[in-house]
């Protein structure tokens, strides 16, 4: 008797949750899960923000070492096609991934190297960093790989392409706000989609493409 009661009890719950317009995950007949793909949901992960401690001498070039020398126009077009490359990653990443149409630079970008970095100084405790470091930062977080040698002609290619992205780069009015769209202050509903003012697409209703999922 008590397991009838149960049954009925989940299938009034599971009848309720698809009447909002939710599916819920029914592991076990359990609760739905959350959908990681709802930019506004706690399951949202940003594979670019910062994670763990690193040591700072893994990103501190070594005293006597310079960037390899060659052709600059060379070295650009090699560091383009590096940026894209998600081989240098052991997750999928590449520098454009997180760095798309200048995506998720802050505003200090555009400020001459050597300068403060809030994710080195995060996780490694710099103050600041130079381009050629700050790369070898992005190659151990979030790219999670080992950084390039110092006098590898990768890691000169990427400084000198990344030195090109630096110059056509504009810190956007505001800082960050444009750029992440659930941004608290991000009060344009244009730029907000969890904004209560605009038609919310975490919102519970038919069509949510946030909803739960099986």
């Amino acid at each position: 008797m008590a397991s009838f009661q149960k049954i009925v009890a989940m299938f009034f719950a599971g009848s309720v949750a698809l009447a909002m317009g939710s599916a819920p995950a029914m592991a076990g007949m359990g609760t739905a899960k959350p959908n990681p793909h709802n930019p506004c949901g706690a399951m949202a992960k940003n594979p670019c923000t910062a994670k763990g401690k690193i040591d700072a001498k893994r990103l501190t070039r070594p005293a006597g070492t310079h960037l390899m020398k060659g052709r600059h126009r060379v070295l650009v077009k090699e560091g383009r096609r590096l940026w894209h490359d998600k081989s240098l990653s052991t997750n999928g990443l590449s520098c454009n991934s997180c760095h798309h149409n200048h995506a998720a630079f802050r505003a200090t970008f555009a400020k001459p190297y050597p300068h403060y970095v809030a994710m080195p100084h995060q996780q490694a405790g710099m103050k600041k960093v130079s381009l050629d470091e700050m790369i070898q930062f992005c190659m151990v977080s979030p790219m999670a790989a080992k950084p390039l040698p110092w006098n590898s002609r990768k890691l000169a290619a990427l400084t000198a392409y990344t030195e090109t992205v630096q110059k056509s780069f504009k810190p956007p009015v505001g800082g960050m706000k444009g750029k992440n769209p659930c941004h608290p202050g991000a009060m344009e509903k244009m730029h907000n989609p969890c904004h209560p003012k605009m038609v919310n697409p975490c919102a519970p209703k038919a069509a949510n493409p946030c909803a739960p999922k099986h």
